[in-house]
This record gives structure tokens, C-alpha cells and sequence, in this order.
């Protein structure tokens, strides 16, 4: 009785139910479908058919998200108290350092904002709604309504070439199949019945039910809508998609990290300096407190680089165009660099290294066996045997029958649009639609001579379809040509044809042929029979049925398959040399999979793939050893394709994946990277992504491998570059203050405090070089040898400890210098040149040198071991950053306004020169350090 009670509560789901049974609990007609009324009652209850999604975050949030990381809340404290600092003060006409400040931090967050808006539009173009429309009859008259108005009991109308706009069940059935592989990743069509099954069954093998998302291939019917919106199989992915944690970029924890070291590094230098000057100096009054405060805000402003986010992001934004010329289209602006160092890349099979084009590949009848060439639909190939044109007529006739009758008993129709060819209609049909082309037995030709008079759908059961067709050349029979599993129609005939003749089918010839279709079974090849026979014209009473599916005439064996994009193996090629393992995850059989995985030299000819059920068998520990070396994986569900990714990132792995389904939603969000297909992807599959592929093609992920490396290096370029530009001025500024007396710098009238250089100077300097050439460093060409060199390694941080070692070397020859010459300039110090023009002109020969240092550390910031002199004029940007600098340095010296703005003295020639000759030194300096280490690493 409770078990009754149960049941009662719990009814079995729809696939197990009688589709009377299934219309009569949702209360609709099988017929007349629901009333209007009704429809929109429960829509108002049920709400409508979207997927499950996040919110939108408003535009004035995503802007104000700009301004959360470390380094920029450092900028904005800086200029809150630069401002606070000028508004008591007022020695200046308005706040240079804060406005400065304000306006970099301003522009990065706008950079950032106008970037991920570029994107989100670029993907809204790309995306697709899965079904905008569907067919439904409501009182009994078939309409065409918005797909989100669909309800639970709503009866839908399916033909050929439609996308399922919700889960349901198959009332009727009339030769209907359906391409699932956007959900379960098979790039078969499947069949699709109305009879109700006895036992539980996965997605794949629900016969009756047709699902969200997928789209017919051939046939047609009528189904009722069981599920909708969220409640659909599509709908519970996306809904585990979104549970999913995403993961931050390796860029994105490196420059959190970075931001939580330059803070403490400012707050330890301007709590050392201002201290100094405050013990040292003997300040009493406001206003030398205020100038000390203003002091120490300007050195913090020096030692953080200002330009570092803003300059990432351009950097990134510019890349990102780069990639979108190569057909690679960014969602997040911080995910441009990771596949640089990306470790693994884990790529479905159907329309990413394939082309979700079934192609015959043989054909294999009486008298031997042939191979066509051409992938995909186009019909451009020919038939060969042995690489060289078919000789034996024989052969040649009984392929052309083979192909003929093939054609003919296929509803597939090929097309040619925009210059591509395509077909409507089953794959696998169009696969010998195309083959019949290559034979030069054209099927509309063949069509004309035998008009189709009759249909015996495929149906799972039989596995065959059948037509029957008036032959114009005999009025008095009919010619019935047969398709379908080699076993069953096999079994059904009594004789082959060969050549021109008819002989009978003897056991020895059965087991010959069961051989064959074996082998091309262990190539993976997915294998067709056909066959034919000649009906009196009065034997077929109205009706087509599947009694004339006997007493056939063998023809022969077609092998088909998904083929490998032809681009496919070079970038599995480019891949592995870069350091970058493919690993191939799909949902198709282990043989397929292993066999395409070892065409494209994913794995060795004799490796094999883990199935689902193996996987399912492994805990975590026995699957990250597993993923250490296997690199085949077949039948895998969702949550295979999760642990897979997250068993590789626990051994350490950056993990992207690619592909289209909405089977790979998830472990598109949980990868380091996402890449969806953007021609095929399904909608979820876009919304997880992080980068989509504009053109399926799998060698654009090698492309965008190249430019994210790339990508990096200019990176660390301009990093490498800010922070030893910024040391030398730290460090100038705070030796000088440390050796004022010994370098002859002594306060003005009515101050207490001396500095080397004025606040204003420093922000110039940050200004100048920190923009324009750490821009240009970022714009370097691509180094020709970037996809030779293995992925960096993740653990390692952006700023290497090679790179802290020169950033000192630098920040003391540019300290040594720069104090050297402004000591040069000033009475009373270590030395001096016999003639002093006062201290406005030693800072200002100190302020132009120490951007004249900046200049030239640019061309040695470009390589780390190379010489500056390498490639010199490769990048024309940097040339043009550096005389835009010059330009401007020499408007502040002399262009009477800006003299009083920033305080400084006109130079003469002489001087230029001392700057120039001094400033040279950090060239020549780097040159004799990137020396001694080439010199080291040979030794090595």
C-alpha cells in the first residue's frame, strides 16, 4: 500500500509513461493542444521558458568595479591627501599631483568599462537564442509563438531543421531524428519514437523524449512539452554552471599580489623618508609641516607606477583586437594573457577538432574497396583506390550503384550558401548525398530517372529506411533502395551485386562481408549498408511498408566518420611544441575517440580512451594520476569533465577548455580559461566562456596561445620598465634628502626643508615616461621564437627575481647619477664644477636627467638578455613615445608657463648634453649586465 502511495505521489517520469498517459496528467489534447486561456494561466504560474541566468549588474556598478583593486584605492588615498595638502597650502595656481592622479585613475577605470562593454556586445552578437520561435497549436489551430511562451502541456509541432525550444515528450513520430550532440555531444542523429520505455535510461537513450536546445535532422512530428525554463535538462546545466566558482587569472592574483607589496613598500619609504626629514631637519612651523606632508605624498606617488593598471589594461585591450583579427573574441579583459601560460588545453571532439561534417571515407562492395577524398560537404572530391583512379569496371559500376542507391534513400538535400556548402537534412544522409556527388552519379539526375513513390521511415526497431521509386526507363517495376546497419539489412538479403551481374550471397560471402564492416568498425568508421530490389509495379498496394525490406540485393558497405578539421593536426602540431598538451574529452564511443585523438597525434596510435564509466570507478587521488598521462577521454558525462579539469589544476596545471555544448558549460567556467565555439556554441556555452572562437576553428586557440604569450612578455616588459624607472627616482629622492648637506643642497629663504626634486617634478616625471613609453614597451612586436619557449610556469610570479636584481641595478645607477650631476651643479658639495647657476638649475638639470634615464632604460627594458640594440627600430611606437618625451621635457624648460608651473630654469646646449651623456650610463651599464649573464647562461 505505501509503496502504491508513492508511486501515486511520484509518478515515473514521462519516457516510462504511455504518451496518453503523459497528456492526459499534463490535462491537454493530443489534438488540439491547449486553449489561450489556459496557456497564459500557466505561464503566470510557471513563468517563462529562459534559461536560468544572473542578473545583469548595472552599468554604474561595473563601472564603479574599475576602481576596487589594490593599486588604484593606493591612488586614490594619494589624492585625497595630495588634495587636502594643496587646499592648506595654495603655493600652486591648482592641484597638479591630485588632478594628475585622478585623471590616471579615471582613465584606467574607463578603459576597463568601455573594454568589458566592447565584449559583452561582441558576444550578444555572436550569441544566439536557442529557439526565438516555435510551432504550438493552441485551440486546435497551429500557431507561431514566442518560444518563451511556452507551458507545460503545450503541443508542439517538430519538423525537420528546427531547434526544441523546451524538453518534451514524443506523441508522434514520423521518420523523426535529432541532433543531440550540443547536449550529449554525439554527432549521430538520433530516432525518436513515441513508445514508452520499461527501465531507467541516461539523456541519450530517452528514444521518446526530445530535448531543449537540439534540433531535428530529418523527419518530423508532434511532441507535449513536459519541462520548461530551469526544469529542462539544458536549463539544470546552466544551472550547475552557475554554481560553478569562477577562478581568478594568473595576471589577476599576480597584480593582487603586486598591489599588496608596493603598499607596504610605499608606506615603509614615506614613513623612512618623511621621519628623516622630520628628525633631521628641524621642522616646527605649519607650513614646513605641510611641505614635508606634500614631500612624502609625491615620493609614495613615485614609488607606486602609476600607469601600471592603466597600462595593463590597455595593454590587454589592444590585445584583445589583436586576437579579435585572428577570429578570437575576449569576454574578460584579464583572461587575454592566461593562455600564454596555459599548460593543457581540453578540446571536445564534435565541431572543435572536427567539423560536425559526417564524410565517407569507403566504400567497400563484391569487388574490392575504394576511399573518397574531400572532408566535409564538399562535393569536390573523387573516388580512389590505392591514391590512384579506379581501373576495375567492375568496382567502378558497383559503387556508383552503391553511392546512387545511398542518395536516393536519403531526404538530405545539399546546398550551397555564401560561398559554403552545406546540407538540410541528416547528416549521415547528407554524408552520402555528397559521396554520390564525388562518384559523378549526381542525385538529382538519378531522382529524375526514379521518382520517389514511397517511404518506409527509419526506425530504431528495424534499423533501415526504405523508398520506393517509378523507374522511367521500366514502367512496369519499382526500385526499392534500402539503408541501414550492416547486420540487419545483411541479414535480409540473397544475393550481391556484382559488376553488372546479380549472385547469390553464400555463407562464405556473409562472413566476408561481416569481416569488412569489422574492420572499418576498428577505424572508427561508422558503417552503412545498402541495398535494392526490383518490385512489380502491382505488387506495392498503397501504403509503402517494410514487407519489401526482403529478398535484397547486397550492394555494399559504406564507411563514414567525423572527419578532423584539415587545420586540426597542424595546431595539435603548434600545441605540443609550445609546451601545451591537447587532451581530447568527448561524449562519443572510446574507439572514435582513440582513433581521431591518434589522426591528430593527441595520443600514440596504441593508446586507448578512459571511459566515463572508469572515471566514475576512479576517487580523486587515482584520477589526478590518471590525467597526468592519459589524454583520451570517451563517454564522459557534465561532472567527468569538471574532475578532469580540476584533477589537472590540482597537479598544478592551467587548464583551458574548449568547446560548444551546453554539456560543456561547466568545465568551461571552472577552467582557467574557457573557449566556446562561437559559430556552433550553444548559448550557455558562451555565457561561461572566457574567450570565444569566432570561426570553431581549433587553430585559433593556437593563435591565441602565440598572442597571449606575447601578450605577457609585453607585461613584464613595461613592468620591468616602471619599477626600475620608479626605483631611480625613489631612490634619488631619498639619498638626497638622506646626503642634502654633503651634496651642497641647502633650503631656500624662509624654509626649513630642502629636497632634490619638487613634488611637481616627480609627478612629471611618473607623468612622462610612465605613460607613453611604458605604452609603447606593451605595443613590442611578437617575439618570432614566443612559441618556442615551454608555458611559463604558474607558480612563478610576473616580477622574477632576475627582474627585482636589475630594478636595483638600475634604481643606483640612475640615483648615482642623477645626484652626482646635481651635486656637480651646486657649491659646497663633493665636487663641483667651478660655475653654479643656483638650485632652480641643478634641479632642473637633475629633473631633465632623470627623464632622459627613464628614455634609454626603455630600449634596455625591451629584453631581458637580448641587447637593447637588438631589432632596434622593431617597434616604432617606443621611437615615437620617446621624441614625443623629449618634445615635451624641453616645452617644460622652456615654455615660459610651464617654467613657472614646474619650477625650472632654462639649459643651454652644454647642459643638454651632460644630461644626455649622463643618462646614456644605465644603457651601457645593462648592456655589460645582460652580457655577463648571456656570458653565465652559456656556461650553464
Amino acid at each position: 500500500m505505501r509503496t502504491e502511495l508513492r508511486a501515486a505521489v511520484n509518478p515515473p517520469p514521462p519516457y516510462r509513461r504511455p504518451a496518453e498517459d503523459v497528456v492526459h496528467s499534463l490535462a491537454t489534447d493530443a489534438s488540439r493542444g491547449l486553449s489561450s486561456t489556459e496557456a497564459s494561466r500557466r505561464l503566470e504560474r510557471d513563468g517563462s521558458n529562459r534559461l536560468p541566468s544572473i542578473p545583469p549588474v548595472p552599468a554604474w556598478r561595473r563601472f564603479l568595479g574599475q576602481f576596487k583593486d589594490v593599486l588604484t584605492a593606493l591612488l586614490l588615498a594619494a589624492t585625497a591627501v595630495s588634495s587636502v595638502t594643496w587646499w592648506i597650502e595654495r603655493d600652486l595656481p591648482v592641484p597638479y599631483e591630485a588632478l594628475a592622479i585622478l585623471a590616471i585613475v579615471i582613465l584606467n577605470g574607463v578603459l576597463g568599462f568601455v573594454q568589458e562593454s566592447r565584449a559583452e556586445r561582441a558576444v550578444a552578437a555572436l550569441r544566439a537564442m536557442t529557439a526565438p520561435t516555435a510551432r504550438v497549436l493552441r485551440d486546435a489551430e497551429r500557431q507561431l509563438i514566442a518560444a518563451t511562451a511556452l507551458v507545460p502541456g503545450d503541443l508542439i509541432v517538430l519538423e525537420e531543421g528546427d531547434t526544441i525550444p523546451a524538453d518534451a515528450r514524443v506523441i508522434q513520430s514520423i521518420g523523426l531524428r535529432v541532433a543531440e550532440a550540443p547536449l550529449t555531444g554525439e554527432s549521430t542523429p538520433v530516432s525518436k519514437d513515441a513508445d514508452p520505455l520499461s527501465g531507467e535510461s541516461g539523456i541519450g537513450d530517452q528514444s521518446n523524449m526530445v530535448f531543449s536546445g537540439t534540433a531535428i535532422a530529418a523527419g518530423r512530428g508532434r511532441a507535449i512539452v513536459v519541462a520548461t525554463g530551469p526544469a529542462t535538462e539544458i536549463g539544470k546545466i546552466a544551472g550547475a554552471m552557475q554554481a560553478t566558482e569562477s577562478v581568478k587569472t594568473p595576471l589577476q592574483r599576480e597584480l593582487d599580489w603586486l598591489g599588496r607589496l608596493l603598499g607596504v613598500v610605499v608606506l615603509a619609504i614615506s614613513l623612512a623618508v618623511g621621519t628623516t626629514i622630520l628628525l633631521g631637519q628641524q621642522v616646527r612651523a605649519l607650513s614646513d609641516l605641510v611641505e614635508v606632508l606634500l614631500f612624502t605624498v609625491s615620493l609614495a606617488v613615485a614609488a607606486v607606477p602609476e600607469g601600471l593598471a592603466a597600462i595593463t589594461t590597455v595593454v590587454l585591450s589592444v590585445g584583445t583586437r589583436r586576437m579579435a583579427e585572428r577570429n578570437v573574441i575576449v569576454r574578460k579583459l584579464a583572461a587575454v594573457e592566461t593562455l600564454g601560460s596555459t599548460t593543457v588545453i581540453c578540446s571536445d571532439k564534435t565541431g572543435t577538432l572536427t567539423r560536425n561534417e559526417m564524410t565517407v571515407r569507403t566504400v567497400v562492395t563484391a569487388s574490392g574497396s575504394v576511399e573518397l577524398t574531400g572532408t566535409g560537404y564538399d562535393p569536390s572530391g573523387a573516388v580512389r583506390q590505392g591514391g590512384v583512379p579506379v581501373s576495375d569496371p567492375s568496382l567502378r559500376e558497383e559503387v556508383e550503384r552503391t553511392l546512387a542507391a545511398g542518395a536516393l534513400a536519403s531526404n538530405a538535400v545539399l546546398v550551397r550558401r555564401d560561398g559554403r556548402w552545406g546540407v538540410h537534412g541528416d547528416p549521415t544522409e547528407g554524408a552520402l548525398v555528397v559521396a554520390a556527388h564525388k562518384a559523378r552519379v549526381a542525385p538529382a539526375e538519378a531522382a529524375g530517372r526514379f521518382r520517389r513513390v514511397g517511404e518506409v521511415p527509419f526506425s530504431s526497431g528495424r534499423k533501415l529506411m526504405s523508398t520506393a521509386h517509378a523507374d522511367s526507363e521500366d514502367d512496369g517495376h519499382l526500385m526499392v533502395f534500402v539503408k541501414g546497419a550492416p547486420d540487419v539489412l545483411l541479414a535480409r538479403c540473397d544475393a550481391e551485386q556484382v559488376g553488372d551481374k546479380i549472385r547469390p550471397l553464400i555463407p562464405a560471402r556473409v562472413e566476408e562481408i561481416g569481416h569488412s564492416v569489422e574492420q572499418l568498425g576498428t577505424a572508427a568508421l561508422r558503417t552503412l549498408g545498402v541495398a535494392y530490389r526490383t518490385l512489380d509495379r502491382g505488387a506495392v498496394a498503397g501504403e509503402l511498408s517494410d514487407d519489401v525490406e526482403q529478398s535484397l540485393v547486397w550492394l555494399g558497405v559504406v564507411g563514414m566518420m567525423d572527419r578532423p578539421r584539415p587545420e586540426a593536426r597542424a595546431a595539435v602540431d603548434g600545441a605540443r611544441r609550445a609546451g601545451v598538451r591537447p587532451i581530447l574529452i568527448t561524449g562519443d564511443h572510446p574507439v572514435t575517440a582513440a582513433a581521431i585523438a591518434a589522426d591528430l597525434a593527441i595520443s600514440p596510435r596504441e593508446g586507448r580512451a578512459v571511459s566515463g564509466p572508469e572515471l566514475d570507478r576512479m576517487d580523486d587521488v587515482a584520477l589526478r594520476e590518471a590525467v597526468r598521462e592519459t589524454s583520451v577521454y570517451a563517454r564522459v558525462a557534465p561532472e567527468h569533465k569538471l574532475r578532469i579539469v580540476r584533477a589537472l589544476q590540482a597537479n598544478g596545471e592551467v587548464a583551458a577548455m574548449t568547446g560548444d555544448g551546453v554539456n560543456d558549460a561547466p568545465a568551461l567556467k571552472a577552467a582557467d580559461i574557457g573557449v566556446a565555439m562561437g559559430l556552433s556554441g550553444t548559448d550557455v556555452a558562451k555565457g561561461a566562456a572566457d574567450m570565444i572562437l569566432a570561426d570553431d576553428n581549433f587553430a585559433s586557440i593556437v593563435a591565441a596561445v602565440e598572442e597571449g604569450r606575447s601578450i605577457y612578455s609585453n607585461i613584464q616588459r613595461f613592468l620591468r620598465y616602471l619599477l626600475s624607472s620608479n626605483a631611480g627616482e625613489v631612490l634619488a629622492m631619498f639619498f638626497g634628502v638622506v646626503l642634502a648637506a654633503p651634496l651642497g643642497l641647502t633650503p631656500v629663504e624662509g624654509s626649513v626643508v630642502v629636497v632634490p626634486l619638487l613634488a611637481t617634478q616627480i609627478l612629471w616625471i611618473n607623468l612622462l615616461t610612465d605613460s607613453g613609453p611604458a605604452l609603447a614597451l606593451g605595443m613590442e612586436p611578437s617575439d618570432p621564437g614566443v612559441m618556442r619557449r615551454p608555458p611559463r610556469d604558474p607558480r612563478r610570479h610576473v616580477i622574477t627575481r632576475r627582474m627585482w636584481w636589475d630594478t636595483a641595478l638600475v634604481g643606483v645607477v640612475m640615483a648615482v647619477g642623477t645626484l652626482g650631476l646635481m651635486d656637480w651643479a651646486l657649491p659646497g658639495g663633493l665636487f663641483t664644477s667651478g660655475e653654479t647657476r643656483g638650485l632652480r638649475h641643478a634641479q632642473t638639470l637633475a629633473f631633465t636627467t632623470l627623464v632622459f634615464y627613464s628614455l634609454f632604460h626603455a630600449l634596455n627594458a625591451r629584453f631581458e638578455d637580448r641587447s637593447a640594440f637588438h631589432r632596434l627600430f622593431a617597434n616604432r611606437w617606443l621611437w615615437f613615445a620617446i621624441v614625443l618625451s623629449i618634445a615635451l621635457q624641453v616645452a617644460v624648460v622652456y615654455v615660459p608657463f610651464l617654467q613657472t608651473a614646474f619650477r625650472t630654469a632654462p639649459l643651454r646646449l652644454i647642459d643638454w648634453l651632460v644630461c644626455t651623456a649622463v643618462a646614456s650610463s644605465v644603457l651601457w651599464a645593462m648592456e655589460l649586465n645582460k652580457f655577463a649573464s648571456r656570458q653565465r647562461g652559456a656556461r650553464n
